[in-house]
């Protein structure tokens, strides 16, 4: 699964667009907002967030809806949905039926920033490779909100062959984000290639050990302060490939390890619930 908590109150962050183009936040409520912002990620009550979330879905889609061609707030209603769908959303049809509502609005952001690339992401791959060349730095954060919840999607809805035919599109363009920006968001964008070149094995097309690579590097980007990574690694990696030495180490680790650390203190939090789970069921497993 992946966790997409240190971006889920990224919207905090962007308030200065929530009243509008022609008018700006005291510097004082924009401070506020990024001390909001930070006390989310460095909480370690993980029920507090997952039953405080749902009020912050609806006001992003009040304000999409009173803005419905702002950029930003489009870009944070598709990661605000992608994380909770993919971090607290048990149910796999709710799952899928969020996840392409943050996929849709991720889409609509990307057109508003370039029409040529939100039209060749519908087509054939020829065409949308062609239209990513086009993009630079620029264009990162937006490449990247489109396609952390196109990630997001495909793999909640991994069942659908019609979902994992659109991996190359989103491998495509999160190695576009790499290219244009190494170590963007401290390495979460590595940690989603790491992810989609594992969702398969080699038989069927994945490329596990380009993954590792890209595991490996997302946890070097991080300082290994990102735990996630580490869990990602084993139940992505370790387990498709059967290496239960690797597997029980990196969790082992992840178990080991003090959570509180600026920024990651959230999902370090939840990596640790997890890798008690995986390695609970380790022996089973392989």
């Amino acid at each position: 699964m992946i966790f997409r908590l240190s971006v889920l109150f990224l919207f905090l962050m962007t308030s200065m667009s929530w009243v509008g183009c022609s008018s700006l936040m005291s510097s004082a409520t924009t401070g506020v907002a990024k001390n909001l912002t930070s006390a989310v990620l460095n909480q370690d009550d993980v029920l507090l967030v997952k039953e405080g979330a749902p009020a912050y879905l609806i006001a992003i889609d009040g304000l999409v809806e009173g803005d419905p061609k702002n950029q930003t707030l489009l870009l944070a209603g598709a990661q605000l949905y992608s994380a909770y769908a993919s971090s607290f959303v048990t149910d796999p049809v709710r799952a899928s039926r969020l996840s392409t509502k943050a996929k849709n609005y991720g889409w609509k952001a990307l057109c508003l920033r370039s029409m040529e690339l939100c039209e060749a992401s519908r087509g054939r791959f020829s065409a949308f490779e062609t239209a990513l060349a086009s993009t630079d730095r620029d264009d990162v954060p937006t490449l990247y909100g489109y396609g952390a919840a196109w990630a997001g999607w495909v793999q909640i809805n991994a069942a659908d062959w019609n979902a994992v035919a659109e991996l190359p599109k989103v491998q495509a363009l999160m190695e576009r984000v790499v290219a244009l920006e190494p170590g963007y968001d401290n390495g979460r964008a590595d940690l989603y290639l790491g992810v989609l070149y594992t969702l398969r094995p080699a038989s069927l097309g994945g490329r596990p050990e380009l993954g590792r690579k890209y595991f490996e590097r997302a946890i070097e980007l991080s300082k290994g302060k990102d735990l996630l990574a580490k869990v990602l690694m084993a139940d992505q990696y370790a387990r498709l490939v059967f290496d239960q030495s690797l597997h029980d180490q990196l969790l082992e680790e992840v178990i080991a390890a003090d959570p509180v650390a600026p920024g990651y203190t959230l999902s370090n939090t939840i990596a640790q619930e997890q890798a008690r789970e995986l390695l609970a069921e380790s022996n089973e497993y392989f």
